[in-house]
């Protein structure tokens, strides 16, 4: 029941008692003579003792309603305000409320407004700390690793990969070879091309890509811009230049690269888009795919990367939605708050 009705309801509850009980004390102190009296006056066309109720009926509906749309309106500012909270922003100029309880829970959002912007600070700090001091430590080992195992890959299946797709396109083109021979290696064909675009994929995702010194928009471009030339997919991106400390560019990188390596393993996407924009005081980050699409809920595929991702974006104090829709396709969200933007690329 809406607060709106539940105010008309009491309202006209409360105008009934009163229409029948003030009358009743009334009379009871002062008692008629003739009690046909109350019946035979008429107010407005109506008999009194049918009157007085209906009016004070009437004024409760009235008063209910009005009353209802009142607290009505400071609810849904309450509930604006509350939603605000939860994207890490409040709104943009202070409310101001009547009743003093509301006006008590609005300071309270403002505090934890502080709390969590504080909580934030410190988390991007702490973050970008450890990027800082992990990178050192553990990026030479990871090269190392990632780049014995791209080469090794290379060099044996891709390469035998490529010597089969050479020896199944001379067999393709004889022309001694059955028709229906010929449609079995093309389809032989088909799939031994698709393996090598798929191997490409899974070689530029083990070769240590990182930012070195590049902005994170520099760096996205990068990745993308050879993405594209490794594999078959419709590539689009959109990216607005923005200022970030190193641990927030370094998650937010990572979490890109998890995504298109998900894409690669399991959407078979036709296309992909990626935007990255800075919107009221948030960085966004949105990744869609027009693949296979999968459950979110039921499904665990690639639940490893959508683990890792959601724990990037949650440690800078962030949020991460994923919406997925089988046959349909993938996109995924993260908002970042920006602590320190300065105000120069919010719109």
């Amino acid at each position: 029941m809406s607060i709106v009705t539940r105010q008309i309801l009491t309202a006209l509850g409360v105008s009934f008692v009163l229409s029948l009980l003030l009358p009743a004390v009334v009379f009871f102190i002062f008692p008629l003579s003739d009690w046909s009296l109350l019946w035979e006056k008429v107010v407005m066309g109506l008999p009194f003792v049918i009157f007085l109720p209906s009016l004070v009926i009437t004024a409760g509906l009235i008063y209910g309603a009005v009353s209802g749309m009142f607290f009505k309106r400071q609810l849904q500012r309450v509930d604006e305000g509350l939603y605000l909270l939860e994207q890490g922003r409040l709104p943009s100029r202070p409310e101001t409320y009547q009743i003093s309880e509301l006006a008590t829970m609005v300071e309270r959002m403002n505090q934890i407004h502080k709390q969590i912007n504080e909580q934030t600070k410190l988390s991007q700090k702490m973050a970008n700390e450890k990027a800082v001091d992990q990178e050192k430590q553990i990026q030479e080992i990871v090269s190392q690793e990632r780049n014995r195992l791209a080469r090794e890959l290379h060099d044996s299946v891709s390469q035998q990969l490529f010597a089969a797709s050479m020896f199944m396109s001379a067999i393709t083109e004889s022309p001694t070879v059955d028709k229906a021979v010929m449609k079995q290696f093309k389809i032989v064909e088909e799939m031994i091309h698709q393996s090598q675009l798929e191997m490409r994929a899974l070689l530029l995702h083990l070769r240590p890509v990182a930012l070195k010194g590049k902005s994170l928009q520099a760096g996205m471009q990068e990745l993308l811009e050879e993405l594209a030339q490794k594999v078959t997919m419709d590539i689009h991106w959109k990216m607005e230049p923005v200022t970030l400390d190193k641990g927030i560019e370094d998650h937010l990188f990572r979490i890109l690269q998890e995504s298109i390596s998900n894409t690669l393993r399991h959407a078979k996407a036709s296309s992909l888009e990626v935007l990255m924009i800075v919107r009221d005081g948030l960085i966004i980050l949105r990744i869609t795919d027009d693949g296979v699409g999968f459950n979110a809920e039921n499904s665990k595929t690639g639940s490893y990367g959508l683990q890792n991702m959601h724990e990037r974006a949650v440690e800078l104090g962030g949020t991460m939605q994923l919406v997925s829709v089988p046959n349909k396709g993938t996109k995924l969200e993260v908002k970042i708050p920006l602590i320190h933007t300065g105000g120069d690329h919010d719109d």
